[in-house]
This record gives structure tokens, sequence and C-alpha cells, in this order.
């Protein structure tokens, strides 16, 4: 019973984390940088790839969790003459980010998230009547 808590916590907990890397990609998606930044300039946001891992074994007990990584390419060439970031051609780095795939992760996390809410009720339920059982018995 414990392990099933234990599973749905981290995954709600995965989740919570994935929602909000694809959060920070959309806040930043109009974020830019230099092609090639000089000092005190930066490259721009890097966006995050969220990846949910699953471990299971006698310790892990079966968990989940999510990590971030850079998004490969981080950016995309972006043509904007009037920003002071812009080179010689008027491109800046913008990050590569898409609105529309953000908004399918943030999505699939809130799925994911109600279905490990349900699980956690699901298990807690099933403990509170394991242990009715056994102080009857008792």
């Amino acid at each position: 019973m414990i392990n099933s808590i234990s599973i749905a916590t981290s995954g709600l907990l995965a989740s919570a984390k994935k929602a909000d890397i694809a959060a920070q990609n959309i806040v930043n998606e109009d974020s830019v940088g230099a092609v090639a930044p000089t000092k005190g300039q930066n490259s721009g946001y890097i966006p995050q790839d969220a990846i949910t891992l699953s471990q299971t074994g006698s310790r892990a007990g079966g968990t989940v969790e999510t990590i971030s990584l850079n998004r490969s390419p981080p950016f995309v060439l972006s043509y904007e003459p009037d920003s002071p970031l812009a080179n010689a051609d008027g491109l800046v780095n913008a990050p590569n980010v898409s609105a529309d795939e953000e908004l399918i992760t943030l999505k699939q996390a809130e799925n994911a998230y109600k279905a490990n809410a349900i699980s956690l009720k699901t298990g807690q339920e099933m403990e509170e009547t394991l242990t009715k059982a056994l102080d009857h018995k008792a």
C-alpha cells in the first residue's frame, strides 16, 4: 500500500516539474540574445526539455522523476534588425520554443497529475480499508 502512495506522490512531483518547465519556456519564448555575444551580452534563453524517467527496483519502489535537459538546438535565428542585440545582418538568437508544443506538454502534465492524484486517493482508501479490516479481526 505504501508503495502505491509513494509512486503516486512521485508522479505528482514529476508532473508538476514538467508543467513548470513548459511554463518557463512559454514565458521566455520572446527572449532574444546575440548571435555572437560579446562582453555584457548573452546568447539568449536556453529552453529546456522535460524528460520523465521511471525508476524500478527495491530501493526506488517504482517511482518516476522528471529531469530537465537543454534543448538542442537551443536557438533559431530570427530577423529583428531593430534589436540592440542584432548582428550586422539583423539576426538574433530566438529560443527554439513552439507555444503549441509547450501547451501540449502542459496538457500532458495536467492529465498525468490528475491520474496520479486519483491513484494517491485510491491508495489511501485501500490502506484505510485494510486497516479497518485488520482492526475488526483483532
